[in-house]
């Protein structure tokens, strides 16, 4: 039987009721409990988060802010805004002062500075002036006088340098002469001699010869010794000889390789086909028609039928049994769950309300407002309220007032303070150059000889106050 290819796997049917009943009714058994706890829990949950946390994140938020609304607002509106503004209002005085005070100082010093500056440079100016135009005239001087010594000497050098020159051209210009006069008296000989006997010599009685010899003789003598000597003969023993002794080598070597190749091919595949029939015969009818069918038969298909037919069904059963039965366990726990709770709220929660309501709230209320509220109200009314007036017509106002009055007479102090530095600033300038301080004043409006003038300013003079001094 072959196994490469096995008949078709039909595909899994619907199980039967009598499977699917029992699994449901088991899960069912299994899941209610389960699904009874998770909705109790989900419950109570429910119930804690609905009737103990919020109500009681509720009543301590209610009591936080009740509690510290007020005195937080009264601590902000009656000590913090106060204490705050009274510390702005000196730290803003101190800067005025302070910046006030070093402002004078720094414009005093700033014109001082500049004045002393501006007489020192007045000073140097002059002091420099003078001193470059007496430097000045003396280079001058000197360099029209090295000026003229340096051109004077100029002229007698250059021309000291060109008659020395014109000198030696001419002495220099005869001995060039004399030298090719005599040059030419003892090279001609010579000139001769090389022209007129070496070359001739040479050329006709020796190039000329030798040439001829090599051209007529001991080149083709050459040529034929090359050619009936050496090639002539290895061309003919090549052709004779060695090419018909390597063919029949060459043939018999063939012949032998190609006879040891048939011999090896058929040994290689006498060999092959024996291990292939030992190998068939040890290994592949064993696998063939023992292990394969036992394998197939014997366990692959069962399981795959076991598979299909009892697991698989009843896996899916199991799954959608969990499902079904735990949305039916639901049902059951929302009914089981709503019989209690009517139970629980008809005989026990309607009770109680009814008890704490009658029994409970209503004199605990009435103990709370005899006992407590009205006492309390009485004590703000008639003992606070008389109390927090006298402290602040008694105490607050006086204070207030006392550092109202403070506060003038720190500014009054300031400003008689910042005037007698002003005063004093006006004396030193006058005691030390005398005329007007720079204190700075609004400038007047220039008329420029007009009769007009601007409504409410002072004319000013028409000249500029680097003129008036």
């Amino acid at each position: 039987m072959s196994t490469e290819n096995p008949a078709p796997v039909p595909p899994p049917s619907a199980p039967h009721p009598l499977i699917r009943i029992p699994v449901r009714i088991v899960v069912l058994l299994l899941i209610l409990p389960v699904r009874m706890t998770w909705d109790a829990l989900k419950a109570a949950g429910r119930l804690l988060d609905r009737a103990v946390l919020r109500p009681t994140g509720r009543a301590l938020g209610w009591l936080l802010h009740q509690t510290l609304r007020r005195p937080a607002r009264w601590l902000w509106h009656r000590v913090l805004t106060p204490t705050g503004r009274a510390i702005a209002w000196a730290g803003t005085a101190v800067r005025r002062g302070v910046t006030w005070v070093l402002g004078g100082l720094w414009r005093g010093l700033a014109w001082t500075a500049g004045g002393v500056g501006r007489g020192l440079a007045w000073v140097f100016g002059g002091l420099w002036r003078g001193l470059s135009l007496v430097f000045g005239g003396l280079w001058r001087g000197l360099s029209w006088v090295f000026g003229g010594a340096w051109r004077g000497l100029s002229l007698v050098l250059g021309g000291l340098w060109r008659g020395l020159a014109w000198t030696a051209g001419g002495v220099g210009r005869g001995i060039v002469v004399l030298a090719g006069w005599v040059g030419k008296g003892v090279a001609w000989p010579l000139v001769a001699l090389w022209r007129y006997v070496v070359v001739p010599v040479a050329r006709h009685g020796i190039a000329a010869p030798a040439r001829w010899l090599w051209l007529r003789v001991l080149a083709p003598l050459g040529a034929g010794l090359w050619r009936y000597g050496a090639v002539v003969p290895a061309r003919w023993l090549y052709r004779w000889v060695l090419a018909p002794l390597g063919r029949g080598a060459a043939w018999l070597l063939t012949r032998s390789g190609r006879a040891l190749a048939w011999a090896f091919t058929g040994l290689g595949r006498g060999i092959a086909a024996g291990a292939k029939g030992l190998g068939t015969v040890l290994f592949g009818w064993p696998w063939r028609y023992v292990l394969v069918p036992l394998v197939t038969y014997g366990i692959a298909r069962p399981a795959v039928w076991l598979w299909q037919r009892v697991l698989a069904p009843l896996g899916r059963e199991i799954r959608d049994a969990l499902g079904l039965c735990w949305r039916a366990a639901g049902f059951v726990s929302v009914a089981v769950g709503r019989g209690l709770a009517w139970l629980a709220r008809n005989l026990v929660a309607r009770p109680v309300v009814w008890a704490a309501r009658h029994l409970v709230a209503r004199p605990v209320a009435w103990l709370a407002r005899n006992l407590v509220a009205r006492p309390l109200a009485w004590v703000y009314r008639e003992v606070c309220t008389p109390a927090g007036h006298w402290v602040r017509d008694a105490l607050w106002a006086p204070a207030r007032q006392a550092a109202a009055e403070a506060r003038r007479t720190a500014r009054a102090a300031l400003t008689a303070a910042r005037d007698t530095v002003r005063q004093a600033r006006r004396d030193a300038w006058r005691a030390l150059l005398g005329g007007r301080p720079g204190e700075p004043e609004v400038a007047r409006a220039r008329t420029l000889g007009s009769t007009t003038n601007v409504p409410g300013a002072a004319p000013a003079p028409e000249i500029s106050p680097q003129q008036r001094g």
